[in-house]
């Protein structure tokens, strides 16, 4: 039992991580349709700047701060000058520009930062406690907490302020919504910039949790967060965290339990996503849309 709880509480916490991508994905999705394969390698360019910024002396949380900034000015200026040129296009034109930008930010980072790995220090620092056999880090902690501070933020956003308004508007009928005065174009910018700054928030929340900062860090990350994202629904925040979370908990649990998934624990989310899709397309939150014909 005490074996099952501690993979319950790993898997909570890698779900947390999973949940963080998989906002920002959705969030993209919602506002502009487009499902960004590059969502990981924005994160892993914030990432590396939070890296860099820590190596200059800046404190872990100041350093990440500074980082989701940059990452939302980087996120307006790649739907300004890559995405809008081409969101009339067809939807395979949008994807293969996404494609092209994880390609390209990849090698990129790379280039600026090096290939050797880098060691990102946590924002919650070493402290655990024991609760009965089961141990809970500050880690697990302080990744439930940003979650939940994540998540109210974005629920105040959307449904208590005129820019979330303005967000919902353009998501929903991006024609009418230019009609009453909002500038679509406007909206799309800062649906992806809040993206890669929840990109730059969950990349620097996972990557201490692993061995080093690598070039391939994100992308596993970037695999489970689709799944979680295809498991809540592409167009439901509250899909994309409890998507997340049963993701992770599905990891954790499979790769302790199931001896074959040991070596192959990207196979989880493949499977969760192909069950999902087989009974319920749009996903456990999804919205069924009805169009006449």
């Amino acid at each position: 039992m005490t074996l099952f709880l501690q993979q319950l509480m790993n898997g909570i916490g890698n779900g947390v991580i999973y949940a963080s991508v998989a906002l920002a994905l959705v969030l993209i999705y919602r506002t502009t349709g487009v499902l960004n394969f590059a969502q990981g390698e924005m994160a892993l360019f914030s990432t590396y700047i939070t890296w860099k910024l820590t190596d200059w002396g800046v404190g872990i949380v100041a350093a990440i701060f500074i980082s989701m900034l940059i990452a939302f000015a980087m996120g307006a200026l790649v739907e300004l000058v890559l995405i809008r040129p081409v969101e009339k296009k067809p939807p395979f034109v949008v994807l293969i520009v996404t494609i092209g930008m994880f390609l390209a930010l990849n090698s990129i980072t790379q280039l600026v930062f090096g290939t050797d790995e880098k060691q990102l220090p946590s924002a919650f620092g070493d402290h655990s406690w024991s609760v009965g056999d089961v141990r809970i880090t500050g880690e697990f902690v302080g990744l439930i907490c940003v979650l939940a501070l994540t998540c109210t933020l974005l629920w105040i956003l959307l449904q208590k302020t005129k820019l979330g308004l303005g967000l919902r508007a353009v998501a929903s009928n991006p024609e009418s919504a230019r009609l009453v005065g909002i500038s679509s174009g406007t909206m799309l910018m800062i649906g992806w910039a809040i993206s890669a700054s929840l990109g730059a928030l969950g990349g620097a929340m996972y990557v201490p949790t692993t061995p080093a900062l690598t070039a391939g860090s994100l992308q596993a990350v970037l695999v489970y967060a689709f799944a979680a994202a295809a498991l809540g629904g592409f167009d439901s925040p509250v899909g994309a965290v409890v998507g997340g979370l049963i993701v992770g908990v599905a990891e954790a649990l499979a790769i302790e339990y199931i001896e074959p998934l040991h070596d192959i624990t990207l196979l989880v989310p493949f499977l969760l996503i192909g069950v999902v899709l087989l009974y319920r397309p749009t996903g456990l939150f999804g919205r069924n849309i009805v169009e006449r014909v």
